[in-house]
């Protein structure tokens, strides 16, 4: 059960945002992630629990950021329920999208776990909602994901396997890489892997 620390930036001037702590677990049926985010000063800001099926499917996701909060799955598409501070004013809304994604590694590794790409294979398209701070706010837009390179890395405990991603956001044409092994983020836009206290969970693409 891998834990550790993010810290998290700016993607564009690289200010310090926060760190996010988290541990996730692989298993026969899926996988699930759960962290708590805090700011510079070490307050807490929010917080992300999500789970994916054996094929990547959100099947329950609970993502808060200060007073909001949202409550999601893979039903008919992507549906979710947002509310605002104290529980007021919530929201259904249905989408006919593929995934979530958000500010947090967990949706990258995900999404990996949805789409599978391998490399050569080229781009996959995919539809997302995707929830910005700091009130959750959703987007749906689509993105290419294509697997570039899958490399062997020698470390203490054993080889190390690293997948480097290429993602493109389709409606501005924006692209960033991200490097993965197994369920944790190595690097990706505004997001960096400070500590690790166990090894990356293995997948299978069984």
């Amino acid at each position: 059960m891998p834990r550790g620390r993010y810290s998290l930036h700016d993607i564009h001037d690289r200010t310090p945002l926060g760190d996010e702590h988290f541990q996730c677990a692989a298993g026969p049926t899926g996988w699930r992630y759960f962290s708590q985010t805090t700011a510079t000063t070490g307050e807490h800001l929010g917080s992300t629990d999500l789970t994916v099926d054996a094929l990547g499917r959100p099947v329950r996701l609970q993502l808060r950021y200060g007073d909001w909060q949202v409550r999601g799955a893979a039903l008919e598409g992507v549906t979710w329920v947002r509310s605002g501070p104290a529980g007021t004013d919530a929201t259904e809304h249905n989408v006919p999208a593929h995934a979530f994604g958000g500010p947090s590694p967990a949706f990258l590794v995900a999404l990996t776990r949805l789409l599978r790409p391998v490399p050569e294979a080229g781009a996959t398209r995919v539809r997302l909602v995707t929830f910005t701070t700091p009130v959750l706010a959703p987007r749906t837009h689509d993105q290419s994901w294509a697997m570039l390179k899958s490399e062997s890395h020698a470390t203490d405990n054993g080889p190390l396997i690293v997948d480097t991603y290429r993602a493109a956001d389709l409606e501005t044409g924006e692209q960033h890489t991200v490097h993965l092994a197994g369920d944790v983020v190595l690097a990706a836009p505004g997001i960096e892997l400070e500590d690790l206290e166990t090894p990356p969970s293995v997948f299978t693409n069984d």
